[in-house]
């Protein structure tokens, strides 16, 4: 019989026909396609995946061994590796708590952040902002985190309110400016301060002169969107009396972008005038508004709106979100949402604590679950007290097994199938749904 073919010689598998032994993070030519990603990180869940049991000193040290190599190729010549090294460092920063070895590299990491937003292109400048955010939430309130924020919010302001910069960089330093501003700044005045520089860039959306079509989106809508809400999370932070002069100055003002183009735009400025009726009628509970006809009459056209030129799924979402804020201008109400996470539960029944968690849930991703369990920062923030803690037999007895899973998953899509081959069968007696 011919001899199979080879399918590569020895010298491209290693002596022995073993694979080579590449040494991690030592290449000062790694590039984004040989460059682990930290995949496993993205995923709380793959932590608690049913297996044989590991050695979690030794996960953890390799754990760390990685992040210091991705930590040390954010100084790398090549931008797609500086790039790739905080995007994975981004993905375990949102999926695992890492207080103490960020504790001992914060000066390094928040140098690192700080050069890559200074000298680096678009996209690293977006991926430095975010880990920049997620520094922040690692960290929590503390003197640490005001040394961060001292070092990074110069720098922040100055690509948010630089022209030449990209709209991506802007967008994404305005909504790290609001977020890491949000979490470590004790000084009134640095509030005022960041606040201020985020009114000038969404008050530029106000149009003064606008046509029978409404206002006219332009390549700027998605910077004064992110500066519009970071400036809204701030803004639940502040003093009764300047939260009372932000609404006499805003307003008025902010009906008019319910009219702009941009899906986004509106949906934000819907949601920004629920919260600030909240907050006025927190603060008077006589509160009146002038124009309250006019502005519920906008409110309920885009509750209903059914306008041909949009596509279906915009025009789902908008209607879903201004029922919710009509219903919080007209009849001061909030349908309460309810987050599980764990064996915990969490009620958002308020515009202010919905606004500080789809924040939250933006920046952390499919994090944000762990962190709500286990970050004792958003626990605060949320009101939810010390994390729980559970003994290995109670986790043990709340784990649902994969065969457990398979049986139910497969369950549940046999009777899904029936029901809706029911449902779709002509002969079924139309009769029966009346």
């Amino acid at each position: 019989m011919p001899k199979p073919k080879k399918r590569g010689n020895n010298h491209q598998r290693g002596g022995g026909g073993q694979p080579r032994n590449v040494q991690p993070f030592s290449d000062e030519d790694a590039s984004i396609e040989t460059m682990s990603h930290c995949s496993g990180f993205s995923d709380p869940a793959s932590f608690t995946e049913d297996g044989p049991e590991v050695d979690e000193e030794a996960t953890q040290e390799d754990l760390e061994y990685k992040l210091k190599g991705f930590i040390d190729l954010t100084l790398d010549k090549s931008a797609k590796t500086r790039q790739a090294a905080l995007e994975s460092l981004k993905s375990a920063f949102s999926s695992k708590i890492l207080y103490e070895f960020i504790m001992e590299r914060r000066m390094t990491l928040t140098d690192s952040i700080e050069r890559c937003i200074k000298k680096g292109k678009s996209d690293e400048q977006c991926a430095a902002a975010g880990l920049a955010c997620l520094l922040c939430v690692q960290m929590g309130s503390g003197i640490e985190s005001e040394e961060i924020f001292k070092t990074l919010g110069p720098v922040l302001k100055k690509i948010v309110c630089d022209g030449t910069a990209s709209i991506q960089a802007r967008q994404a330093c305005a909504t790290c400016l609001g977020i890491c501003c949000f979490i470590v700044t004790d000084d009134i005045t640095e509030l005022y301060s960041t606040m201020e520089c985020l009114e000038n860039i969404f008050t530029k959306a106000y149009q003064r002169d606008r046509d029978t079509n409404g206002v006219s989106s332009t390549h700027n809508t998605v910077l004064h969107v992110s500066a519009l809400l970071a400036w809204t999370l701030l803004l639940t932070i502040c003093p009764m009396n300047e939260v009372k002069k932000k609404i006499e100055m805003h307003l008025h003002k902010l009906p008019s972008l319910l009219s702009c183009d941009d899906l986004n735009m509106r949906i934000a400025a819907g949601e920004t005038l629920a919260l600030l009726f909240e907050l006025a009628r927190e603060t008077d509970a006589d509160f009146f508004y002038e124009d309250m006809d006019l502005l519920t009459e906008k409110l309920r056209a885009l509750a209903t709106d059914g306008n041909k030129h949009r596509a279906k799924v915009d025009k789902r979402k908008q209607r879903s979100v201004f029922r919710d804020v009509l219903r919080a201008v007209e009849e001061r109400d909030f349908p309460t949402e309810m987050v599980k996470f764990g064996p915990e539960r969490m009620y958002i029944d308020c515009w202010v604590k919905k606004q500080t968690y789809e924040t939250f849930k933006e920046i952390l991703g499919s994090g944000m679950q762990y962190h709500l369990q286990s970050n004792d920062f958003l626990r605060n923030v949320f009101e939810l007290g010390p994390p729980v803690m559970l003994d290995a037999a109670t986790l043990k007895t709340m784990k649902i097994s994969r065969f457990e899973r398979h049986l139910y998953n497969s369950a549940a899509f046999k009777a899904r199938t029936k029901a809706r081959s029911k449902c779709r069968d002509k002969r079924a007696d139309v009769g029966e749904f009346f």
